[in-house]
């Protein structure tokens, strides 16, 4: 017999909070994982996520009460967007385009790995796109729908598949990451134009560095400023969201987090061209860093492991190989098209990221490398924007021009 026991709201958030403490306590007393920035909610997180896994298999099922997962998540894109004045976009625009080039030349890389393998191992092509960006450039949500349209107009259930590599790749995405930047970094002898310490905001104001660590002087009255502008984003995106949703308008159609990060854009050059209110950056920082943290730390621990236990052989052989060409890729091609500087070795952490997993689980890998080696605003404007927003677009081509090349 089976038996679910659900954990209220407040104890599931004391258990997210928990999952940080895991993870910090880990990263102290293991030192390869301090040395090569596996981020704390992916160690805590999967702590959780294998106890869990165990009380399955022994018939017993959790399920937490994550009302405030989704609202987290906005608000961490709404911080992005709120530091993104008008002057950081046109230092760094071109950037941005450059980056989505090479992220869409590795989505056919991915396609075209994922298509070969399945082919060799005697699967049908179409697993290959589930093993290729469906899942792991698009994540959970792009498998999900792309596992009804296979359903509807091929007679194949991958859901299960979907679900299963679209897990696997979130927790290598956040694996990879920190060790690919982190060994650019130590071989090339890359810093921080802005130095390494905790005190960034003394001299550099209007920097938003995401370190937990970063010393700040916030307010009461700042942070209380700061969650009325970015609730007022989290809520502007629900309603874009159910707007367009009710009004039929395809083409605005985006994940609502897109929606969150370009109002807090907007707001962000407003205040700038008006020059009346200012938004706080340190307390901007303070809680953006905290909403990530407890958005993934809740992403994490409600992780179903045992999917991953079910996934089919040929299945794992994909994803493993998937994995390795995508920390070469990032290694040899997104560092070096980057510029090869600093920027562009936390850029490729990123996106080992959301190249294998999902947009927070990039920002997540940059976090933990800038509160080591030193803040990089440019990576957290250039990564979000196309992996929360492009990619999605060069995605669906991508895929569809497949699909009518194996038809």
């Amino acid at each position: 017999m089976h038996t679910t026991y659900t954990i209220g709201e407040l104890e599931s958030f004391l258990i997210a909070i928990f999952v940080l403490f895991i993870g910090h306590s880990i990263n102290r007393h293991v030192r390869v994982f301090r040395q090569y920035n596996i981020p704390e909610p992916i160690v805590g997180g999967l702590v959780v996520a294998a106890g869990v896994a165990f009380l399955h298999f022994q018939n017993i099922s959790l399920d937490f009460s994550l009302s405030l997962q989704n609202t987290l998540m906005l608000m961490f894109f709404s911080t992005i967007g709120l530091s993104a004045n008008y002057k950081l976009l046109l230092s760094g625009g071109k950037k941005v385009f450059i980056f989505l080039g090479v992220a869409s030349i590795y989505i056919v890389i991915q396609n075209a790995v994922g298509v070969s393998l399945a082919n060799l191992l005697g699967l049908d092509p179409i697993m290959g796109l589930i093993a290729g960006s469906i899942t792991l450039s698009g994540g959970h949500g792009t498998g999900v729908a792309w596992s009804q349209t296979f359903a509807e107009n091929y007679g194949i259930n991958t859901l299960e598949f979907a679900m299963a590599a679209a897990t696997f790749g979130l927790i290598m995405g956040g694996i990879i990451g920190g060790p690919v930047a982190q060994r650019l970094i130590g071989k090339h002898n890359l810093v921080s134009r802005y130095g390494i310490g905790r005190k960034h905001h003394s001299e550099h104001p209007h920097l938003v560095t995401y370190d937990q660590l970063e010393e700040d002087q916030v307010t009461a009255k700042t942070i209380l400023e700061t969650l009325f502008v970015l609730l007022l984003c989290v809520a502007g995106s629900k309603w874009l969201t159910l707007w367009i949703s009710q009004s039929g308008i395809a083409w605005l159609k985006m994940p609502d987090f897109v929606y969150a990060l370009f109002l807090g854009v907007i707001i962000a050059n407003i205040t700038e061209l008006t020059r009346g209110y200012k938004p706080h950056t340190e307390s901007i920082d303070v809680i953006g860093t905290v909403a990530l943290s407890l958005f993934l730390s809740m992403a994490l621990m409600t992780l179903k492991l045992w999917e991953i236990f079910d996934l089919a052989i040929p299945l794992l052989v994909i994803l493993l190989v998937q994995t390795a060409v995508l920390a070469m890729f990032a290694y040899f091609v997104t560092f070096k098209v980057m510029g090869s500087n600093y920027d562009a070795a936390v850029i490729t952490g990123g996106h080992c990221g959301f190249g294998m997993g999902a947009t927070p689980t990039a920002v997540m890998n940059m976090g933990a490398l800038v509160s080591r080696t030193g803040p990089s605003p440019q990576a957290f404007m250039v990564v979000p924007i196309v992996g929360a927003f492009f990619i999605d677009i060069v995605n669906l081509i991508v895929l569809q021009g497949y699909l009518s090349f194996m038809k």
